[in-house]
């Protein structure tokens, strides 16, 4: 396959594509009307600017669609309309990027809220001398929901500072070689009570949306946190704003949103024990690099005729485990 188009959807900075120059055409949309306009003459489409979601309303268009659709993002719920989802594009993710990182950013938040750094630094600014006990994390138990590539990641990272790790994801495993056992997600009701923390990591689909609503924060521990780093969906966010005002929960830590940016207005700035980050937790220093350099290899794939990485089961809506 040679001559390709290749369509970039959005995104500043633009990807650095320098291996496919001199073998494929690179064609920009930066907006709703010129994607309309380039979708029909493209081979494969980067939607590089994950966040955008002009793709649902420009793909039922005239004219014919691109083979390979790629995203930028471990998340593909935004491409998942039926209209896509129905057709004959391949779907791929960025999946082998974030894992790590977001699995770093979840140890350093439980470390964080364990440690209570939030209140050292509180009462820095005060002046304030006053000591406290802190929580031990060893023995500690987390409940991760998602057992993909990202809930595995945090799962042996909070392993490594001795916490014990309960796995929940769409279907239950009794011999997984990694964790022993992964809970099917109907079983996470009966174990959120024995929980320390509980990450959201879980893939945005039909069963996962507003899985943490005012029942399961209700069957948490008062003394237990709360993160995401999924999917803002994933939480009934004025649910969790409920349980943090009334102190049914010690805190939380919330990465993703509903809405992003997160409006001024939101009442999710004001809730107490509430730590706000601005969807940044896979974001290190050379991601955008790594994720250019990613897309490039699996390029090199599709012209050879050779099998994509990363192929996503668009009924399902994430790159099944094996």
């Amino acid at each position: 396959m040679t001559d390709s188009t290749l369509l970039v959807l959005g995104g500043e900075p633009a990807p650095r594509l320098d291996r496919l120059s001199g073998r494929a055409r690179v064609v920009h949309a930066r907006d709703a009307e010129s994607l309309a306009a380039l979708l029909p003459s493209a081979d494969a489409l980067l939607v590089w600017d994950f966040t955008t979601d002009v793709l649902r309303g420009a793909w039922p268009g005239e004219g014919r669609r691109p083979r390979w659709v790629h995203t930028a993002s471990a998340g593909v719920d935004r491409l998942l309309f039926p209209e896509l989802t129905d057709s004959d594009a391949v779907v791929t993710n960025a999946r082998g990027i974030f894992e790590q990182p977001i699995a770093e950013y979840v140890a350093g938040l439980v470390i964080a809220l364990a440690k209570d750094f939030p209140g050292s630094w509180e009462l820095q600014q005060r002046r304030q001398w006053r000591h406290r006990e802190t929580m031990r994390l060893a023995g500690s138990r987390a409940v991760v929901a998602g057992s993909g590539p990202i809930g595995r990641a945090i799962g042996r990272t909070l392993a490594a500072l001795g916490v014990v790790v309960e796995l929940v994801g769409r279907t239950a495993r009794e011999n997984d070689a990694e964790f022993h056992r992964v809970y099917g997600n109907a079983a996470l009701k009966d174990l959120l009570p024995s929980a320390d923390w509980v990450i959201a990591a879980a893939p945005l689909t039909e069963d996962t949306h507003g899985m943490f609503d005012a029942q399961a924060f209700s069957l948490m521990r008062p003394t237990a946190r709360f993160i995401n780093v999924g999917r803002g969906q994933l939480v009934v966010e004025r649910d969790l704003t409920e349980a943090l005002v009334k102190g049914s929960l010690a805190g939380a830590a919330l990465d993703v949103f509903e809405e992003e940016p997160l409006p001024p207005d939101s009442p999710l700035w004001d809730a107490p024990g509430l730590l706000v980050s601005p969807h940044m937790s896979g974001d290190t220093v050379g991601w955008r690099d790594a994720l250019a350099e990613q897309f490039m290899d699996n390029f090199d794939r599709w012209v050879a005729g050779e099998p994509l990485v990363n192929v996503v089961d668009k009924r399902l809506g994430y790159v099944p485990v094996p």
